[in-house]
């Protein structure tokens, strides 16, 4: 390939964002010719901030929080996936027209495939902490996958509602419910920043959390969160979000680079330290 490729990853904050990293890693173990950075933008700079990267010449770029959802309206087409979750994680630019898809779909349930210890999605509910576009993503996945029941929860009840509109069969539940939700689970997700670092702990007591339940938390800075150390104390098997990170990427990245990258021992090795 002897196109030079520039990616930009855009978020507010990024400083945390192991993407470049791991975009850069693989760029280097093809041997393909590009670069992959992240930029701090507002959400209110957002939109000229992707006429200026399509005018700069970039192949496309990768979103965070805050911006899954609001880069919707901005592009030109977007997939199914998009379409039924409400949020992208991905762009490219193709003549000039902003072509918009979500591979956390694919990377959550990739993530629990493989460190999951051969969880079956079909075997019980499942209770999501959130209801952001990370969550719309991982609801989507589960539907898909074939679970049972769904019981979301937001500090805003409000907008966990909006599962109700967009989802069939998902049950909203006040926060204040939280920890009573959770005797008959087959799993556990936390899709809120409440564990990142810098933010405060998730508060949810797991007395009543089935022992059989897997935790999953997508946060991964730190690695192990407080909230799946609490688990790992009561035997509960545990899912970081490293996986999902990972995971995530490596579609994103064909769409860019031509080549599914794979993950490997150095790969984590790096994301890790």
């Amino acid at each position: 390939m002897s196109d030079f490729i520039k990616v930009e990853l855009v978020g507010h904050p990024v400083s945390h964002s192991k993407s470049p990293l791991i975009h850069n890693y693989w760029i280097q173990k093809y041997g393909l010719q590009g670069e992959y950075i992240a930029l701090d933008v507002r959400p209110e700079r957002l939109e000229g901030a992707l006429k200026q990267c399509i005018d700069q010449g970039y192949k496309g770029l990768q979103f965070t929080i805050p911006h899954k959802e609001l880069v919707v309206d901005l592009c030109d087409e977007i997939d199914e996936t998009v379409k039924a979750v409400g949020a992208v994680n991905t762009v490219i630019f193709d003549r000039g027209k902003i072509k918009g898809f979500n591979s956390d779909v694919f990377g959550f349930v990739e993530n629990i495939q493989e460190n999951g210890g051969g969880f079956d999605f079909a075997k019980g509910p499942t209770v999501v902490l959130g209801a952001g576009g990370a969550a719309h993503a991982i609801v989507y996945a589960l539907q898909q996958q074939g679970v049972p029941e769904i019981r979301v929860t937001n500090r805003t009840y409000k907008r966990a509602e909006e599962f109700s509109e967009k989802f069939k069969d998902v049950n909203v539940i006040p926060w204040e419910q939280r920890s009573a939700i959770l005797d008959d689970i087959a799993l556990l997700v936390n899709t809120t920043s409440l564990g990142l670092e810098g933010q405060p702990a998730l508060d949810i007591d797991l007395k009543n959390l089935n022992s059989k339940a897997l935790v999953h938390d997508i946060v991964y800075a730190p690695l192990q969160t407080p909230l799946l150390k609490r688990a790992q104390a009561r035997g509960n098997h545990t899912v970081t979000g490293i996986g999902m990170l990972l995971h995530q990427a490596r579609p994103a990245f064909k769409k860019w680079f031509g080549v599914l990258p794979d993950t490997d021992t150095e790969l984590l090795r790096m994301v890790l330290k």
